[in-house]
């Protein structure tokens, strides 16, 4: 045990072994990776793992209509209505992913609520620990949709009424299996909010820091754009008198590298899927569907690029004599996190002989959406290379341990204020 007060202890065998376990739910043993995508038969085997544990450790679990759990251990002085400090994250997976996004921060929080049981004592607020639904955004759109349902960013019904790639309805699957939960989302409002998690990025390892202190994360706008050409013979028509959609894609994709580039490295853009009709070598496509991925931490900025692809994309269609079509699937405005709990967490990692760094999230997390309704901070710890959403995301299990030292650490403190 790694032992942070003389009462309270934080057992890191217990949490690397769960991460573990955890791991080994929807693996392939052919390439090392795991698939828990949303509301399958395989996340609902890590759900009722993960609620085994809660349970293991007496806590008042309970479950929301839209999937959301929630595991509290009370204090003395909870009747039921106390807004409780909240830990998250989330344990659906991408297709073949690592063990360790989302998934540690949950487990991570169970760790600080078992050095409490095994301290046997309660904490001066209650501790509330929260798997959001759906974090992933891959069967289901829009990501992160458990916690913007909690935080009143998108109505329960619409929602439960999601279609999802393989045409389900989100409502449907969770009655399926057995998480269609009667309390109504929002209903546990945190008095603050803590998320732990691996960087996915390769800024603390490349500058051998150990802790990540992030400030604030990168808005988020997805869009869908159709372009809609004419087919036609790849060797008999002139250059001049094509309607060439696949000519309009690539050009939108050169644009977008090139407003990344404009911006000194502050915004991202990325197309990440694309698809032509009628896909032939030797036909001009009539069709091109892609999508855009644009990040930026500051609003103004993000919408600058926004103004810039839709401007570029008009007169590019104009200009091959094509049409176009947009839809916008997500928008996030970027958010800034509590100075207050950034300042623990900082205090934390100098108390415990951490190097740390102030940064900003790159990725989406839940923290952005309970930011709306109660103080969030977020905790990094370094991803090797960089890689997530692979099976070869990995953060080494002392780095692990680290992190959640400074959760448990800052949980304390924040405690100990009798807030």
């Amino acid at each position: 045990m790694r032992s942070l007060t003389a009462d309270l202890c934080l057992n890191g065998q217990i949490l690397l072994q769960q991460i573990r376990t955890l791991g080994e739910i929807g693996v392939d043993e052919a390439n090392g990776g795991r698939t828990r995508i949303a509301l399958t038969d395989t996340e609902k085997a890590g759900r009722d793992q993960l609620v085994e544990w809660m349970k293991a450790l007496a806590l008042d679990v309970r479950v929301d209509r839209i999937g959301n759990i929630f595991a509290t251990l009370r204090s003395a002085t909870d009747q039921g209505d106390q807004a409780p400090l909240m830990i998250g994250s989330h344990i659906d997976s991408v297709t073949n992913a690592g063990a360790l996004d989302g998934c540690y921060g949950v487990l991570a929080g169970l760790a600080v609520v078992r050095a409490y049981r095994d301290a046997g004592v309660l904490p001066a607020r209650s501790i509330t620990i929260a798997a959001f639904t759906n974090e992933e955004g891959v069967r289901y759109q829009p990501d992160m949709m458990g916690s913007l349902v909690h935080a009143g960013g998108m109505d329960v019904g619409q929602a439960l009424d999601t279609l999802g790639t393989d045409g389900s309805r989100l409502g449907d699957e969770l009655e399926r299996i057995g998480y269609a939960g009667d309390m109504e989302p929002g209903s546990i409002i945190p008095l603050e909010y803590l998320e732990l998690h691996i960087e996915q990025g390769p800024i603390l390892e490349a500058e051998g820091v150990l802790i990540g202190v992030v400030e604030n994360l990168q808005g988020i706008s997805w869009q869908q754009v159709v372009v809609q050409g004419n087919a036609n013979h790849a060797g008999t028509t002139p250059t001049r008198l094509r309607h060439d959609a696949g000519y309009v894609a690539c050009a939108v994709v050169n644009e977008l590298r090139q407003i990344a580039m404009d911006s000194a490295g502050a915004t991202l853009a990325t197309v990440g899927c694309m698809s032509f009709e009628p896909n032939v070598i030797n036909v001009i496509a009539r069709k091109a569907t892609f999508t855009v991925d644009l990040r930026d931490p500051d609003e103004s900025r993000l919408v600058a690029a926004e103004q810039r692809l839709a401007q570029f994309l008009s007169r590019a269609c104009e200009e091959e004599g094509v049409r176009f079509s947009t839809e916008q699937l997500v928008r996030f405005e970027p958010v800034t996190f509590n100075a207050e709990l950034a300042d623990e967490i900082q205090a934390a990692a100098e108390r415990l002989g951490y190097s740390h760094k102030r940064m900003t999230s790159g990725a989406g997390h839940d923290a952005q959406m309970i930011a709306r309704i109660a103080p969030s901070a977020m905790i990094f710890v370094p991803s090797r290379g960089g890689i997530s959403h692979n099976p070869r995301e990995h953060t080494d299990d002392d780095q692990l341990l680290n992190g959640a030292d400074v959760l448990l650490d800052v949980v304390m403190r924040r405690l100990d204020t009798g807030r």
